[in-house]
């Protein structure tokens, strides 16, 4: 059996990283979709969605309108209970189908940490990642309606991660890209890296040397973990 997921893409080089390889291992025909692009029944209705992250902000819709599908999209599939995840602006675009909002956090947080678990977490697939430093790279952060609680957290981003209806999963943190390869960002976001005191490429890129084997194994059991509880596993 073939399945289908639409990778909803904001920038070229924020991919599905390491988690195309495990998505192609479990059969998955992988489609990539431009937002601005986008055709909502397809995306709807395809067994599983990932919106992935840009630099754009979740808030900016009147200058990119295709946010509004997206999060009307994103409605849709947590209405109904369809595989859906969210990475970075993917996750505040989930937030904001639930009825959470999204504003400027109290610093840009770019970089390499580990996440600090709350008790639901530790309970949760991020229990894999334990005390594995992940990449983080957003300035924005994420408030939750009160019945959605945050699995992690971070000194400067009290929602790392949460979980917005039954068979979706948001996460603010990048474990997709930082053990796939890190060039890319490097070079795309290098305004923003500029514009941040104490954060550089070189630095960036010795963490991420350093991090991204041990990242490798904790990301690939966290996917593959929730990859098996919302149905998708080797043995369908």
């Amino acid at each position: 059996m073939i399945r289908s997921v639409t990778a909803i893409r904001h920038v070229a080089f924020e991919d599905l990283g390491l988690l195309e390889p495990l998505l192609e291992e479990l059969g998955f025909e992988i489609s990539y979709v431009n937002a601005w692009e986008l055709n909502r029944k397809t995306a709807e209705t395809a067994d599983l969605v990932v919106f992935l992250g840009g630099p754009i902000s979740v808030m900016d819709e009147v200058d990119y309108p295709f946010l509004s599908d997206e999060i009307a999209i994103a409605r849709t599939r947590i209405a109904a209970a369809k595989p859906t995840l969210g990475i970075c602006l993917g996750a505040q675009i989930l937030a904001r189908a639930i009825g959470g909002s999204v504003h400027p956090g109290p610093a840009t947080e770019i970089g390499w940490a580990p996440l600090n678990l709350s008790d639901a977490g530790q309970a949760s697939i991020l229990t894999e990642l334990g005390d594995t430093p992940v990449l983080h790279w957003h300035g924005e952060v994420c408030k939750l309606p009160a019945d959605v609680e945050s699995l992690a957290h971070t000194p400067d981003c009290a929602v790392q991660a949460f979980i917005p209806g039954a068979n979706a999963l948001a996460l603010q943190f990048h474990i997709e890209a930082g053990a796939y390869g890190i060039e890319p960002w490097l070079i795309g976001h290098t305004g923003e890296i500029a514009q941040n005191p104490g954060v550089t490429v070189a630095k960036l890129r010795s963490d991420t040397h350093q991090n991204s084997a041990s990242l490798r194994s904790a990301a690939s059991k966290t996917f593959q973990r929730w990859l098996a509880e919302v149905g998708f596993s080797k043995d369908w």
